[in-house]
């Protein structure tokens, strides 16, 4: 596996990498009997995983992240480990999971969920760090953090409103509130549905698509949205020129027009 020597010697024991086709990697959360629930160790591993991934995005053309089981993508936090932390040693963990998330969110290669089940709490922000998310026809989604004396702390009450909008998004966090897979696909926080057991093998036909782009364009059409959407229109604009400018000299680019020129598929080169 590609990705392995850039991992460290030490095993993922709550993480399961798989390759597809040497360009797609599947990151699955591995703890099924907690709802792979995010411990400490987790959020270590999924740190290492996206770091590697940042580190040389040339590793892969896509990522995919899902979840072991089909009853749940991800439950949230591992709240029967935090059972007596001190604030000290809660304050170290979500400080863990802060760099995890952003990990997540600032990953170079474009990184789809795909949520075999219920998406609820950090579960639900680890769909939001996506690029976009598959879900199966089940599952269901929510923030119950004010439930637990806590709140949304992994960029949910940033990307929630930014998704569907503020005020649906604040009834819902200050409400606990959970919404079904149907209203996920009408607000548009996730893609599409797929039936139960589907949602993987959708969101990897949807990634083998993406991998017969040109590399260097999606990277570059990635960072003209992401940095964009933070930005007024106007500044939005200059930052896609800027990003469409990298795409000229490519040879990659030279390669798209005689391809389609000569009615054939494109054999891009990520250069």
């Amino acid at each position: 596996m590609k990705i392995a020597s850039h991992l460290g010697p030490a095993p993922l024991d709550t993480l399961r990498l798989e390759e597809i086709d040497a360009q797609i990697l599947v990151i699955q959360l591995n703890r099924p009997q907690v709802s792979n629930a995010i411990s400490t160790p987790m959020g270590h591993e999924l740190l290492r995983v996206f770091g590697a991934l940042e580190a040389d995005p040339s590793l892969y053309r896509c990522a995919v992240l899902t979840g072991a089981g089909e009853r749940a993508f991800c439950g949230g936090a591992d709240l029967k480990q935090r059972e007596g932390m001190t604030d000290a040693q809660f304050g170290a963990q979500h400080y863990l999971f802060e760099r995890m998330n952003r990990a997540i969110t600032s990953c170079p290669l474009p990184l789809i969920c795909a949520a075999n089940g219920s998406a609820v709490a950090g579960g639900l922000e680890l769909l939001l760090a996506c690029d976009f998310a598959y879900a199966s026809k089940t599952a269901v989604f929510g923030f119950t953090e004010v439930k637990r004396g806590i709140m949304p702390g992994g960029g949910g009450t940033q990307q929630l409103p930014r998704t569907i909008g503020t005020r649906r998004a604040k009834e819902l966090i200050f409400r606990g509130a959970r919404f079904s897979a149907e209203q996920a696909l009408a607000w548009g926080v996730v893609n599409h549905l797929s039936e139960p057991g589907r949602v993987l093998a959708d969101a990897i036909d949807a990634a083998r698509d993406i991998c017969t782009s040109a590399p260097l364009s999606v990277t570059q059409a990635k960072k003209a949205i992401d940095l964009g959407m933070q930005s007024d229109l106007h500044t939005g604009l200059f930052v896609e020129i800027e990003a469409y400018n990298r795409l000229i000299p490519t040879a990659d680019r030279l390669e798209g027009i005689s391809a389609y020129n000569e009615k054939r598929q494109p054999a891009f080169r990520g250069c």
